[in-house]
């Protein structure tokens, strides 16, 4: 190299990949186009369950091989351009600036304390080798959406985290509600969850964030059955009945825009965390989507504008962080109903892209611990280490 020939530029430390092929072959070698790097360290996706799924395993081992590759279906994608259905996208990591280690928890039912401290232990020892000079650490976990057993999963890895940041989202299957599956050690699984280790020196900063407010009506859960999160009775009456009810509609009219549109929450000291509708049964009980127990209180909450929010949040995160390098977002397809009902997608999308965020739209997310509903949650990465 001639010495006034200026050197080539860093490689990104952090690539982002999307591809809106439905064949899977060809879907995951336009994925390891994209994401071709020098030293590609681990890569995270999130895809339609339209996939073939064996397929695209078969596709991501042939393609990326020993790297270590996670993922999960989604309710819909969050790409380079904001919204997006029936596509799947990617994140590549970078080794020079992450340590990445995953590991997969295969009985839900079976994860305790102690095999959530050895769990760490071992992400911990896998990751820092690899870890950069003066590296933080936060983790990442993707759970089957359909499992019930977010809560139980999520306080015991958190005890095990101790201080580190941890956040996720619920695996989807694009609003059916049959199946939805998480990816690791080469293959999808269903009733699991996937964990994920990143050692970074950048800056980042896990948050989470709603735009709903609370309203004066009160429902009291008098009648749950908490193994399946189906509340029968609230305030003595019929669950639906009394619902629809509260929120105006004849019960044939409650549908997923409607619980959207007219969200419950409980309150822990002066916070409200979103306790989301997911159906009617023929039975007239209500499925939510997180714990509900007999005896607990629900409050009435009330969208506020969503794109004011959604662009203060960005914009905060950016001031504190400097331009993103990334956003990685779990947003909760309830949000992106509203925003289809609102005829606000577009916009949404492209505060979004403006943002740097991929991610997906799941079926309840997770923040320290705890699993909520009608969120948009993640981990916002800065572009160069601090000063």
């Amino acid at each position: 190299m001639r010495p006034d020939t200026p050197p080539p530029p860093a490689a990104a430390p952090l690539c982002r990949a999307v591809s809106r092929h439905a064949d899977p072959e060809a879907a995951v070698a336009e994925l390891g186009e994209a994401l071709d790097h020098p030293a590609l360290g681990g890569v995270l996706f999130f895809c339609s369950a339209d996939y073939p799924l064996e397929g695209l395993s078969r596709a991501l081992r042939h393609t990326f091989g020993e790297l270590p590759v996670v993922g999960c279906t989604t309710a819909g994608e969050i790409s380079p351009s904001g919204y997006e259905r029936g596509c799947i996208v990617a994140i590549g990591f970078a080794r020079e600036d992450f340590a990445v280690a995953t590991a997969l928890v295969a009985d839900l039912d079976r994860f305790d304390l102690l095999a959530a401290q050895r769990l760490v232990d071992d992400l911990l020892e896998r990751c820092r080798p690899g870890a950069p000079a003066g590296a933080e650490r936060f983790a990442l976990t993707l759970l089957d959406g359909l499992s019930s057993r977010e809560e139980q999963v999520l306080a015991t890895l958190e005890a095990a985290l101790g201080r580190i940041p941890g956040f996720g989202g619920s695996a989807g299957d694009d609003n059916r509600l049959t199946r939805t599956h998480v990816y690791a050690e080469g293959r999808f699984h269903s009733q699991a969850a996937v964990v994920v280790m990143v050692a970074t020196a950048l800056p980042f900063e896990v948050f989470t964030t709603h735009h709903l407010r609370p309203l004066d009506h009160k429902l009291v859960v008098t009648r749950a059955d908490s193994a399946t999160r189906r509340v029968l009775e609230l305030n003595a009456l019929p669950a639906a009945e009394e619902y629809a009810r509260l929120v105006g509609v004849p019960v044939a009219a409650l549908d997923a825009e409607a619980f959207a549109l007219h969200p419950l929450a409980v309150r822990i000291a002066d916070a409200h965390y979103v306790r989301s509708v997911q159906r009617v049964n023929p039975d007239g009980s209500l499925s939510f989507y997180c714990a509900v127990e007999t005896g607990i209180v629900l409050t009435a909450m009330h969208p506020a504008p969503m794109l004011e929010q959604l662009e203060a949040v960005l914009a905060g995160l950016a001031g504190r962080l400097g331009d993103p390098a990334l956003v990685i977002g779990c947003d909760c397809f309830l949000r992106r109903l509203e925003l289809e009902s609102r005829g606000e997608l577009a916009a949404a999308s492209r505060l979004l892209a403006r943002g740097r965020v991929i991610g997906f739209n799941t079926y309840g997310e997770q923040h320290h611990g705890m699993h909520l509903n009608q969120t948009f949650t993640g981990v916002a990465i800065g572009s160069a280490p601090p000063a």
